[in-house]
């Protein structure tokens, strides 16, 4: 029987400088029936001469050039051309090991399955980081897919998806992916992956889970890198993400939680890209005995630098340290992060642990208690039983922009 033809489609946008090495790691897959489509989303660079260049040495590459629209349109522009059974998702600033694609359709094969699930491996300049999906290894179908599908977007406590989000780490049968994928809403921009990943699962009869992490994830330096300008245009995209994902929910079986998994997926990204403050009604997702103390920011990711820029703001605190496990990669970016064990011997009042997932708390708790930090300095944040009224701040898009252009007008002020 002839193997089926695979279609791997790749959106690009100002990576020229990566663009080439994603292609070739797509080129030299050991799976040889490939449709490599590259999807050039108005890129201003060089990715549509590159894109063109390699056309012309592949013939299993096809380019289409396309006015930007941002990820989510790419992703369906490439989704409409494709013609192959199955359908890998792969991002040009990223690349894959060469059994990636092969792995993954060996194990669709084997088993049946509509969807198949890896883990990844993180590249942050030297350091390289593997990351597998928090729901068991397997292949789940019938009662046990039913299973996963109440813990895939919240698996457990507060909060770590069952199934990574991503949709570049997974391979679908065309037919499972295209609904989904083709209905979301493009002007989704923030978990746009999470809005087509799981309304795709609830279509499967049969899912794997599987330990490959072939699939590298590039961290670049401007990825690192977040905006410091206000909450409140965030806010506004994850409106989208919420309405768009919460209609979704409404069409499906009430013992499957999955409004209640939406609420805890997008409070978590607001968490993460407000710092978890809201200005607008003096509200920390951390409790507020650290207010006008001395304290220490552990993490440097979007979380902790979006809880800087609002101490910034608001002055509500006086940081006198800002620590992470990869300080030098962020000092790359010009950021005055340390290390963790620069805190020995520090005087502060608190260090607020920047995560929304509690066991990755833990583990921080555990690593500051063997400094000697005292746990009653130790803050992680705390989210009210009633996540639905809190997210319904955190997307008060009037309020927290009426809130920022306040904040804007006080300190030109005192220019």
């Amino acid at each position: 029987m002839d193997s089926p033809l695979i279609s791997v489609i790749i959106p690009i946008y100002m990576i020229d400088r990566y663009i080439g090495i994603c292609i070739e790691s797509i080129i030299n897959q050991t799976y040889k029936k490939l449709e490599i489509i590259l999807v050039d989303d108005g890129s201003k660079d060089r990715c549509p001469e590159i894109c063109d260049l390699y056309a012309k040495k592949d013939n299993r590459i096809k380019v289409i050039h396309i006015p930007n629209g941002g990820l989510v349109s790419a992703r369906k522009a490439g989704l409409q051309q494709s013609n192959g059974e199955y359908i890998s998702y792969v991002d040009g600033d990223d690349w894959v090991g060469s059994g990636f694609i092969e792995d993954l359709y060996t194990v669709a094969d084997t088993n049946g399955t509509d969807i198949v699930c890896a883990g990844f491996t993180r590249d942050l300049f030297s350091k390289s980081a593997s990351f597998l999906n928090s729901e068991p290894l397997g292949i789940y179908e019938g009662e046990n897919l039913r299973n996963l599908w109440k813990s895939m977007i919240s698996h457990g406590s507060y909060y770590r998806p069952g199934i990574s989000t991503y949709v570049w780490n997974k391979l679908f049968k065309r037919d499972i992916l295209f609904d989904p994928q083709s209905r979301v809403d493009s002007r989704i921009s923030i978990g746009e992956d999470g809005a087509v990943i799981y309304p795709a699962l609830m279509k499967c009869k049969k899912v794997a889970v599987i330990n490959n992490v072939a699939y590298h994830y590039r961290q670049r330096e401007d990825s690192m890198l977040k905006q410091s300008a206000g909450y409140g245009t965030e806010a506004q995209k994850l409106r989208y993400l919420y309405e768009y994902m919460s209609n979704w929910s409404k069409d499906t079986d009430a013992d499957l939680n999955l409004r209640t998994q939406v609420i805890d997926y997008v409070l978590s990204i607001a968490i993460i890209r407000s710092g978890g403050r809201l200005l607008q009604d003096d509200y920390s997702t951390f409790d507020a005995a650290y207010y006008n103390k001395a304290v220490v920011i552990y993490s440097a990711g979007t979380f902790g630098q979006q809880l800087v820029n609002r101490f910034l703001e608001s002055g509500h605190c006086d940081i006198v340290a800002w620590i992470d496990d990869d300080y030098w990669e962020y000092r790359r970016c010009c950021l005055d992060v340390d290390p963790v064990e620069s805190i020995v011997g520090k005087q502060f009042d608190y260090i607020l642990i920047a995560s929304v997932d509690s066991a990755v708390a833990e583990t921080v708790l555990s690593r500051l208690a063997d400094l000697g930090v005292s746990r009653e300095k130790m803050l992680t944040i705390t989210v009210p039983e009633d996540k639905e009224q809190l997210l319904g701040r955190f997307l008060d898009v009037k309020a927290i922009k009426t809130e920022e252009e306040k904040n804007k007008r006080g300190m030109l002020s005192h220019v």
